[in-house]
């Protein structure tokens, strides 16, 4: 469940397991185990968590169930009161989850040690060849304190991989034939800060000395790219103009609320900015709706700003209240209704955003890496742009699997992209 980063990590556990000899089953009635890597951005995400692992536990009483990830870490010991969980991993455990399985009793089990405690960046590497892209995690942890973020205890301290194993990795992924790498995290724009480093430093040595045809970055707080980042990127052949910037409200006043320390005016700006330098870059964006004391007006700041904004796309979801954050003890919380009308609001935006942003490309020329093979139906090749559209291309050659591709873009219909080799 969750993010970039768990998802990496969850690839991780499963290839741990099977070299422990653990056999990977879809039936829950052949299972031994049921392992959920959970997220606890939301009390949704927690909910939906509790109830994988209760139903898993309802269809086969004799199964133990694992419950790891950011739930696991924040809650701990707590969780082992529901009798449907039977081992508690925290973030920093989980990747040792084969031996911990291997050591656990029969009675419940809780191993999540103290976080906040960790200083050390745990390397790991995945080489997935059934997929196309590479996720590579530089970083982990949170070191800001955002009102209505719980997930800097989740993950603890910002820690960073070292530049010489991200280059190795990156080098490694190249000699199995990947053309594109995802730089992954919980907070990339934090990267190499605890050692006077800054992500730029990084990306000049990933330019420099790397054969990685393709780069693409993970979400990024608007005051960490810089004018001497983006000067720098837009010379680059390497890098894929997909920003994603971690807004989270386009009121000044909510933004202040929440312990953001930018204006609506400074990324809006940084947005524009980013749209002149770049050929039509793709630029997708968080947004809370209903954060305590977001009055109707605040909210019609963000609605006409998000409006006028160069974004596009929004991701946005209506705030959800947690324990342990300043957030929760503030006044004039929002009722749910009205917070879900909000993020309805935002999702309309978006969606015309984005049918502008695509209708935009109609016509122009793009390097597309192609995805996946003919589908057998259809005949129509997939493949993502640098500007990460995904786009469908009729040929039914099938050498093209993992190659780069010029197409030009020729037509959007019905919620689909089409193109043609060039």
């Amino acid at each position: 469940m969750g993010c970039k980063a768990n998802q990496f990590e969850s690839s991780i556990i499963e290839e741990n397991l099977a070299a422990a000899g653990i056999e990977k089953t879809n039936s829950i009635d052949d299972a031994d185990y049921y392992i959920l890597n959970s997220c606890t951005v939301t009390h949704k995400s927690d909910n939906e968590a509790l109830y994988h692992l209760r139903a898993a536990k309802h269809k086969n009483p004799e199964i133990k169930t694992v419950l790891t990830g950011c739930l696991a870490q924040i809650e701990k010991e707590k969780l082992l009161e529901n009798t449907f969980v039977d081992i508690v991993v925290g973030n920093d455990e989980k990747l040792n989850l084969s031996k911990i399985l291997q050591e656990a009793q029969n009675s419940q089990t809780c191993m999540a040690t103290d976080i906040m405690e960790l200083s050390e960046f745990h390397k790991a590497v995945l080489i997935d060849t059934t997929k196309t892209r590479a996720s590579l995690k530089i970083q982990d942890g949170c070191d800001n304190r955002c009102a209505y973020c719980i997930i800097p205890f989740a993950r603890g301290k910002s820690r960073s991989a070292d530049i010489p194993f991200i280059l190795e990795q990156i080098n490694n992924f190249v000699v199995h034939g990947f053309k594109e790498i995802v730089f992954t995290g919980i907070h990339i724009g934090l990267w190499g800060r605890e050692n006077g480093m800054t992500l730029l430093d990084l990306l000049k040595e990933v330019e420099e000395k790397t054969n990685i045809p393709r780069y693409r970055l993970g979400s990024l707080n608007p005051l960490e790219i810089t004018d001497e980042m983006l000067e720098f990127l837009q010379k680059s052949e390497k890098f894929c103009p997909h920003f994603h910037l971690s807004l989270q409200s386009a009121c000044n006043k909510t933004l202040k609320s929440m312990n953001r320390f930018y204006t609506v005016e400074k990324y809006l700006e940084q947005i524009d900015k980013i749209n002149e330098l770049f050929d039509l870059p793709f630029l997708g964006s968080d947004i809370i709706t209903g954060f305590a004391g977001e009055s109707n007006e605040d909210f019609e700041i963000t609605r006409k700003n998000l409006e006028k904004s160069g974004l596009s796309q929004i991701h946005t979801f209506p705030y959800s209240i947690r324990k342990g954050t300043v957030g929760a003890s503030l006044p004039n919380q929002v009722d749910d209704k009205e917070k879900e009308r909000r993020a309805s609001v935002v999702k309309e935006i978006s969606a015309r955003k984005l049918a502008e942003f695509i209708n935009k490309n109609i016509g122009t020329e793009r390097e597309i890496l192609i995805e996946k093979h003919p589908d057998k139906k259809t005949g129509f090749l997939k493949g993502v742009t640098k500007n990460y559209l995904t786009v469908l291309i009729n040929s039914k050659n099938e050498n093209l699997l993992n190659t780069l591709a010029k197409v030009k873009i020729t037509k959007y219909q019905d919620g689909k992209i089409y193109a043609e080799l060039v």
